[in-house]
């Protein structure tokens, strides 16, 4: 099939995590007709696609990624009128919309998991299950993503069944055939319902060894991430499903990947998946590559993977999903800036930076309001299993309270799940019953209706939203580095035949000043759009603390 480029290359995409968008009923759960209630809101931002995390039914272990039923909306969300109805609202006003497809594993309760600890042999073929080894130990000494061994026992047959994430999310089995044709019947389904994009969760992890061995060399994860097979399998997912769409849009969730791979899953020829997300660049605050730690982030780590990733998928043709924030990520603005001081300008510079790069750019629910980290001071506060396997751990480790809590205020990945806050009457006008989970102390000053009044963000990403649409050189064109030896600004330059757009942006609470080579001081330039002062392009640009700004150039050719 035949993508169509300027589809999704012109495309912003906000990410709702439904749980805590908007509650319409009052039992403190987000739910589908509270998204409905703010589709308005969503098109005055200017967004062209929505992203859902999962709704579908879930005993709610993992936050709905151990999904019972595929084909169901967990009553806590909603009803299936509920779903057509946001089709249809979305539909009017040109906003389409994306599912998040948790095609690795099943929870427990699915009714095949139920049906192979039944004893049906059919469905037993539809997990990894393995006998102990000879001495009775685990089938491979594998690690889970979430903690501890990656088998647990499965039933009371003695043997063991795959989980990479949590224990009640058992790994399916791609290799047979009548899965795989599962999976892509529940993809139609939604095709049919109107959805035109879909995000895959951790989807290069599908694709298992044969045969299940120990990992010599680590914990399993080099064994299972990447294999070629996957490129198979995606190439037959597409085929029998969303590549009958001109029109959709897909996203594959790519845990530990590569360069080299995220290409060849996201160029078209290859007819895999529309983009990639990779998350090595949320990685340069981990001490020594550990998530629960403490360290000040890398800024040249973070600036040289930012550039090698764009870099790499350009020359390769492949594109990359933008964003700084996720429902597993803390909130960029208290990670990378200084909210107290320069909330605004973190902001905009963060948005900047991401949205005028090549690339579809994502935004998270809260970030164009500078939502940020909740900073809860009680473990009770906190309901993510991750964070409270990490508590114990550390506590293990004999890290203090303090120390611990401290770890858990920066890392959580509950700090971007609070509610969003929507003004500033009682529970940020999220709810009129007690949120799933607390709403943050500061919504009284950071909310959607006293930004829409006052503030300067809101209107800040719909004018960075505005350029793509607009400046093909933003959506089309190539990209190339500047300034990578500067210690505390990220500079690049896209480019489209005689266009250019010139993008710096100061990472930290110092001004600073940079040189502009001569190349672009010939040309004719203007400014463009940024958090500080106007001004014109010189030789030497000053820039304030957490300043972007961006000049559009259009080369002259001289003609003798």
């Amino acid at each position: 099939m035949e993508f169509s480029m300027s589809n999704f290359h012109e495309k912003v995409i906000y990410q709702i995590y439904p749980k805590s968008f908007k509650d319409s009923n009052g039992d403190g759960v987000g739910d589908l007709r509270g998204v409905i209630e703010k589709i308005p809101y969503l098109s005055d931002l200017g967004v062209d696609m929505i992203w859902l995390n999962p709704f579908f039914c879930s005993p709610q272990n993992d936050n709905g990624y151990d999904i019972s039923n595929y084909l169901a909306i967990d009553p806590l969300f909603g009803t299936m009128a509920d779903f057509e109805e946001l089709v249809r609202e979305t539909q009017k006003l040109g906003i389409e919309i994306m599912l998040d497809m948790v095609l690795n594993h099943t929870s427990v309760e699915h009714e095949w998991f139920q049906k192979a600890l039944a004893g049906d042999k059919k469905y037993q073929d539809y997990y990894y299950i393995r006998e102990p080894k000879a001495d009775g130990s685990l089938p491979t000494n594998w690690e889970s993503k979430f903690g501890g061994p990656s088998w647990t026992p499965f039933g009371e047959t003695g043997k063991y069944f795959l989980n990479l994430y949590d224990r009640t999310q058992a790994d399916l089995n791609w290799h047979n055939p009548t899965v795989r044709e599962e999976l892509f019947a529940v993809v139609n389904f939604w095709l049919e319902k109107g959805v035109k994009g879909f995000r895959f969760d951790v989807m290069n992890v599908i694709g298992k060894p044969l045969e299940l061995v120990d990992d010599l060399t680590g914990n399993g994860k080099s064994l299972y991430t990447d294999q070629p097979i996957v490129h198979e399998y995606l190439m037959e997912l597409n085929k029998a499903s969303f590549g009958k769409e001109e029109d959709s849009v897909t996203v594959g969730e790519m845990s530990s990947t590569t360069i080299d791979n995220c290409v060849m899953y996201s160029n078209p020829d290859r007819n895999e998946l529309s983009m990639a997300f990779s998350f090595h660049h949320l990685k340069v605050d981990y001490l020594d590559g550990e998530k629960w730690s403490l360290m000040p982030f890398d800024f040249m780590e973070l600036k040289t993977i930012l550039n090698d990733w764009q870099e790499g998928m350009s020359e390769g043709n492949g594109w990359n999903a933008l964003f700084w924030n996720n429902h597993d990520q803390p909130r960029a603005l208290s990670r990378f800036g200084d909210p107290i001081h320069y909330r605004f300008e973190t902001a905009t510079m963060l948005a900047q930076t991401i949205h005028l790069l090549r690339g579809t750019p994502y935004i998270y629910q809260g970030e164009e309001i500078g939502m940020l980290n909740p900073d809860f001071a009680d473990i009770k506060d906190y309901v993510d299993i991750e964070t409270h396997n990490a508590y114990k751990e550390l506590q293990e480790k004999g890290l203090s309270e303090a120390e611990i809590m401290a770890i858990i205020q920066e890392k959580s990945r509950d700090t971007s799940r609070t509610p969003m806050q929507w003004d500033s009457t009682e529970n940020a006008g999220f709810s009129t019953g007690e949120p799933w989970l607390k709403v943050a102390d500061n919504y009284s000053l950071i909310n959607v209706k006293k930004e829409r009044e006052e503030g300067q963000i809101f209107n800040y990403y719909q004018s960075l939203i505005q350029l793509r649409k607009e400046m093909k050189v933003i959506s089309e064109g190539a990209y190339r580095s500047l300034l990578m030896e500067h210690p505390s600004v990220y500079g690049y330059v896209r480019e489209l035949d005689s266009e250019q757009v010139l993008v710096l942006n100061n990472f930290y609470g110092e001004s600073t000043s940079v040189d502009i080579p001569m190349e672009f001081i010939d040309q004719e330039s203007r400014y463009l759009i940024g958090n500080g002062k106007k001004r014109k392009l010189t030789s030497k640009i000053h820039l304030e603390p957490y300043e972007t700004i961006a000049f559009y150039i259009e080369k002259q050719h001289n003609n003798y």
